[in-house]
């Protein structure tokens, strides 16, 4: 069942996150589907405009709307992920979005407020939710390369005046976490102290935490030895930090590297044990199976599950 993505954040606020994925295939759709169903957990499904760029908008659209189908007994909403002004005014236009990320997080303060506004404006005249974002991320995902150097911290103070300027829904902080799967290279972890400050300024107000993948280490350690070459540092979000940072307001949590760390050992692993296969159903069906546990997994420890 498809539902407004603020409904998900009025049911989950200070008790559990909800785990929002990142999908670009048909494998991984019926993965998060299956994952969900397991567990009966509510999920929101992620497209970035690479993955629209890469499949068509509306290959990805009518894969969930046939998802939906399949698996009735899921509830979920639809977002695009880190859209630009003309990415979100198209995912608006398209009346196949639940909400939209509009990111000018790389902007100035007064420019981010004045695009987030626009696309709000436009958002909510047909009943779609907007998250912004404020503060920079470091590392990279798809289209976005920021040096770490560069990476700024969410100010609570302007995070208080951002949200009552701009009127939108939801907020991605940046309190320590980065794309990819180098997350805290510089040994440190979530800025929970940030978080904390940022709840009793806008208490009750949904926050996202973007760069939330946990990295496993022996998902890192299967793919080197089976021919991949990921530095063994690299580290991803603490389980410990993560649910602390729920109960200060995080409602979303985005993953997206861990489903990637997957696939990439999945298909290793194929072409290093049985070379002499080519058929893609094989690793596929592999893939499709992992990802359903990891999933089913992900929202149990996120407590977004009904069905233990």
């Amino acid at each position: 069942m498809r539902v407004s993505i603020n409904d998900l954040y009025t049911l989950a606020y200070g008790k559990y996150g909800i785990g929002a994925f990142n999908v670009f295939n048909a494998e991984q759709v019926h993965g998060v589907f299956r994952g969900a169903a397991k567990v009966a957990s509510p999920v929101i499904i992620q497209l970035t405009p690479v993955a629209r760029d890469y499949i068509h908008p509306e290959m990805l659209e009518a894969m969930l709307t046939a998802a939906g189908k399949i698996y009735p007994q899921v509830t979920y909403t639809v977002h695009l992920d880190h859209g630009n002004f003309d990415h979100c005014t198209k995912a608006i236009e398209s009346g196949s979005y639940n909400s939209v990320m509009i990111d000018a997080s790389h902007e100035t303060f007064e420019e981010n407020i004045r695009i987030t506004k626009d696309i709000v404006e436009k958002a909510h005249q047909k009943g779609i939710a907007v998250e912004a974002e404020l503060g920079v991320l470091s590392g990279v995902e798809d289209h976005i390369s920021v040096d770490e150097k560069h990476a700024l911290y969410t100010d609570p103070h302007q995070a208080e005046e951002f949200v009552r300027r701009t009127g939108c829904d939801s907020l991605a902080v940046a309190v320590g976490t980065s794309h990819g799967a180098y997350k805290f290279s510089g040994g440190e972890g979530l800025q929970l102290n940030i978080l904390k400050e940022i709840q009793q300024r806008i208490p009750a107000f949904p926050l996202v935490l973007h760069g939330a993948s946990a990295v496993p280490a022996e998902e890192v350690e299967r793919i080197n030895l089976a021919g991949g070459k990921i530095n063994e540092g690299a580290k991803g979000a603490n389980d410990s930090e993560l649910l602390e940072a729920i109960t200060y307001g995080v409602c979303k949590v985005n993953i997206a590297t861990d489903m990637r760390l997957i696939w990439t050992r999945i298909h290793l692993e194929f072409f290093r044990d049985t070379p002499e296969l080519f058929d893609m159903v094989v690793p596929g069906r592999a893939y499709m199976n992992a990802l359903e546990t990891f999933v089913a997994q992900k929202c149990t420890f996120l407590k977004s599950n009904t069905r233990n």
